[in-house]
């Protein structure tokens, strides 16, 4: 129950804090029991993170741990003050950060690398945010380059797990079976047809990614690729020393050479979540339409500036591989879909959001749940890449149109997922400019361009 009630077909109840619209729960919305019984399952996502902080940041496990606590309380911000989004990581990004992070030590120098990017990504979203130039920015940017940076993002998350001395190598059973499932449930034909018929089978699909996971720990464990949980009783304690260990004041500012080497990979980091907020709107527009009982507004710059804050805070004190994204679209799209069935089902789109988001963070301090999912946080994260691979390389390949984009995409993708963001960036820019375009002068995709690309077939 919330003390607040919303009047039909108005705005959910808020209070003004300047633009900003705070609700709190109990206050202005209920928390909705669906919502807090899947956070206790998908706070395992957050965890995952561990696993690239400690094997390629260089944290300590404690530091790391710490890290991801306060990372899933800062996530809560801008549904707090009225973005209606399931925050989240700019997960596409995180294999080629982790490509970028590999070319520094882990420890000191990794962690400066680190906190160059996620210092960057905040200038980029307040400077995109108060200017409103970021949709500009976005529109502006050649399709082909967009794709490049999709594909290239995806074939980067599946060869950090292929390649040689990768997880297939040192897990194949598990990592096969859970990946095999993981895109079974979430992309197949012959699955949707099945699970329409079956209510076991919509309730396993409602969870996206984390049947698969914990699947995937069974048979980890059984065919001792893992070993087992020790589990523990008792409630998280953060790090609070640890954590400071590894900010900025700690281990030292970056220096400007280490933001220029940065800022590539942040600019590339701003573009993918753009994309992200495109299909967010979408969902949100979905289930506005879907209901009329609640008017759900929000301010596309807040958005922005939002992320921002996050990004700052994690920046200075709690440096983050997952970056601070404006939206988890998994987590977004199941309450989005949920609210469609109507008032009774999900009072507000803000408590399914904000319910999902408590649970995440709670959960975390469940010791035993903890312990349990510890010693199996490298196939989360090993599911998580291989799902955002498919995913990105489907979206991107999806984006280009004629046989001049599908190249300069194609050879971006690959140089990017190799050299990383600076070289993939020049190298789509290049090509973008050496075979896109008929003219300096002419607009990209116009249909002379087009014409002129048939006719040289």
């Amino acid at each position: 129950m919330a003390l607040y009630k919303r009047k039909d077909g108005g705005e959910q109840p808020y209070w003004p804090v300047g633009k900003y619209k705070m609700r709190l729960p109990f206050i202005h919305y209920r928390l909705e029991a669906p919502e807090l019984i899947q956070g206790l399952v998908i706070f395992t996502i957050g965890l995952s993170m561990i696993e690239i902080m400690t094997n390629v940041v260089g944290m300590s496990y404690q530091a790391a741990l710490t890290v991801t606590i306060f990372s899933q309380f800062l996530m809560l911000i801008p549904p707090m003050f009225g973005v209606p989004f399931v925050t989240g990581f700019i997960t596409p990004l995180i294999p080629v950060l982790v490509l970028f992070l590999s070319d520094f030590e882990p420890g000191p120098q990794a962690i400066q690398a680190l906190i160059a990017v996620q210092l960057l990504v905040a200038v980029i979203f307040l400077v995109l945010g108060i200017t409103g130039l970021g949709r500009t920015f976005i529109t502006k940017l050649p399709t082909s380059l967009k794709a490049g940076i999709l594909i290239g993002a995806g074939i980067t998350a599946i060869m950090t797990e292929i390649e040689e001395g990768g997880r297939l190598a040192e897990t194949p059973i598990t990592l096969i079976a859970g990946g095999l499932l993981c895109l079974y449930i979430m992309f197949s034909l012959s699955f949707k047809r099945i699970y329409q018929k079956n209510k076991v089978l919509k309730f396993i699909a409602n969870y996206g990614i984390m049947p698969a996971v914990v699947v995937a720990m069974i048979i980890g464990w059984v065919s001792s690729e893992y070993p087992s949980p020790q589990i523990e009783w008792g409630i998280t304690v953060p790090s609070l020393s640890e954590m400071w260990g590894v900010s900025p004041f700690a281990v030292g500012f970056p220096g400007a050479e280490l933001f220029l080497a940065a800022f590539p990979t942040a600019v590339l980091a701003y573009i993918i979540a753009y994309g992200d907020i495109v299909v967010g709107q979408k969902l949100i527009e979905r289930a506005n339409n879907s209901r009329r009982d609640e008017k759900i507004r929000y301010d596309l710059n807040q958005v922005h500036v939002l992320t921002f804050v996050r990004n700052f805070l994690h920046s200075l004190f709690l440096p983050h591989p997952g970056l601070a994204g404006p939206i988890f679209t998994a987590g977004t799209a199941s309450v989005a879909e949920r609210y469609t069935f109507g008032r009774r089902a999900m009072d507000s789109i803000f408590s399914g959001t904000n319910s999902l988001l408590i649970s995440l963070a709670l959960a975390i301090f469940i010791l035993p749940l903890v312990t349990l999912f510890q010693p199996f946080l490298p196939i989360a994260l090993s599911i998580t890449l291989i799902l955002t691979g498919y995913l990105c390389i489907n979206i991107g390949i999806q984006q280009v149109r004629t046989e001049a984009e599908i190249g300069v995409a194609g050879v971006m993708a690959i140089v990017l997922a190799v050299y990383g963001a600076a070289y993939g960036l020049a190298a789509g820019l290049v090509l973008y400019f050496f075979i896109q375009r008929s003219s300096l002068f002419k607009k990209e995709g116009s249909h002379e361009d087009e014409t002129l690309e048939k006719d040289a077939g």
